[in-house]
């Protein structure tokens, strides 16, 4: 099965070939479950009881009901990313580029790999959180642009009060500019006055940041151009970050209600450096089957924490970070072990031990990320939540 012809996926390209390489199909599909199923049904006509292998280079979004359909009739489906399709593309025939060629490319290298990972679609909750982690990164991403905006049309009229605040850390911060946003409003409302409406509206420290506001409105007396129209875009833009905020709340409590429903919830949550948002993640890049990962080896293979051998001639040894992982898992891992490093003993142990050995921080972090990766497989392997060791225990 080939990839999507258009960039909302309502079509995908497809070619059938046999052991030999011949093709025996090429057809343009509707993404829909009638074309779709008709599709599989003349591909099995032309298999006449063979073993059909189906293959994408996409493993979810616009493949969804492709990989729906062909998981309720039990076909195999694998994954090839869509860099390996891109690098060998170019062992093939010709310079163009068609969604049909590309098809045939995948179709060619499905026939002859036996390395691919097979698609799955993951229990329910994951595939919910796996949405719900998906739109919460949308959120925090939409906040920093709307932040990173605030700080600009500050800086264009009124610097002073933009250096005063990180405002990416200090909710406060931002509600004080929802209604005071220039020198001259700040200094004739003052302190106190400033301090009272911050508490008014549930801020917490409202007496440092109005004390901090009103240092940096006494330090300008220039009016400068921008300051009519940059006021009102900036209590705007407060706005708009205080409304992203909110709605990230309300998504992260979904997040922790669904991921308590999980049957790996409370062995995720004793591993130290998991809380819910880093588990919530884990299960979606996993789909919560350990199943799929037959060793500890292959989950660090997929989550790029296992070293890529470069070696040529008389040269050995010589290891890299891989290029083909999967980001969302890695970036759990690393951020748990991080997390470990500073609070559980046994994690900082291993991380000061590694920082002896000449490594930098993100080198040890990561080698404790691959360490920590062997215990949880085995602890999800098994059914067993996370054991202090007895040394460190006493």
């Amino acid at each position: 099965m080939g990839r999507p012809a258009s960039r909302d996926g309502s079509t995908a390209n497809c070619v059938l070939l046999d052991d030999e390489g011949n093709r025996l199909l090429s057809r343009k599909v509707a993404n829909d479950e009638a074309a779709l199923t008709e599709l599989l049904t003349d591909v099995l006509a032309l298999a006449a009881g063979r073993e059909v292998l189906w293959a994408t280079d996409l493993n979810r979004g616009g493949a969804a009901l492709l990989i729906g359909v062909l998981e309720a009739r039990h076909q195999t489906l694998v994954y090839i990313p869509g860099r390996s399709v891109y690098h060998a593309s170019r062992t093939y025939r010709g310079d163009g580029k068609t969604d049909a060629k590309d098809a045939a490319i995948i179709a060619d290298q499905a026939r002859m790999r036996r390395d691919l990972q097979p698609i799955r679609s993951g229990d329910q909750i994951s595939t919910d959180l796996r949405l719900l982690i998906s739109r919460r990164t949308d959120l925090v991403c939409d906040r920093t642009r709307a932040i990173n905006r605030l700080c600009a049309v500050l800086l264009e009229y009124f610097p002073a009060l933009e250096a005063a605040f990180d405002y990416a850390m200090l909710k406060a911060a931002v509600v004080l500019l929802t209604k005071y946003t220039t020198p001259a409003g700040i200094r004739r409302v003052g302190e106190s006055r400033i301090a009272a409406w911050l508490r008014n509206q549930g801020c917490y420290n409202a007496k440092t940041i109005a004390s901090r506001a009103v240092a940096a409105a006494h330090a300008q007396h220039t009016t400068v151009q921008a300051q009519e129209v940059g006021a009102d875009l900036v209590a705007a833009l407060a706005r708009t970050v205080l409304d992203l905020h909110k709605q990230m709340a309300e998504v992260e409590k979904q997040i922790e209600a669904r991921f308590r429903e999980h049957q790996h919830a409370q062995i995720l949550l004793s591993m130290p450096g998991f809380g819910t948002l880093l588990a919530s993640e884990f299960l979606a890049a996993t789909g919560g089957d350990m199943t799929a990962y037959d060793s500890a080896a292959r989950l660090a293979g997929v989550a790029g924490l296992a070293p890529v051998p470069r070696d040529s001639g008389r040269i050995s040894g010589n290891f890299h970070r891989p290029k083909r992982y999967d980001r969302q898992l890695l970036n759990a891992f690393y951020l748990a072990a991080q997390s470990a490093a500073r609070y559980c003993p046994q994690s900082r142990t291993y991380y000061q031990r590694k920082r002896s050995e000449g490594k930098n921080h993100k080198q040890a972090v990561l080698s404790l990320a691959r360490r920590r990766l062997n215990v949880l497989w085995a602890m999800l392997r098994d059914g067993t939540p996370y054991q202090q060791p007895a040394a460190m225990a006493a």
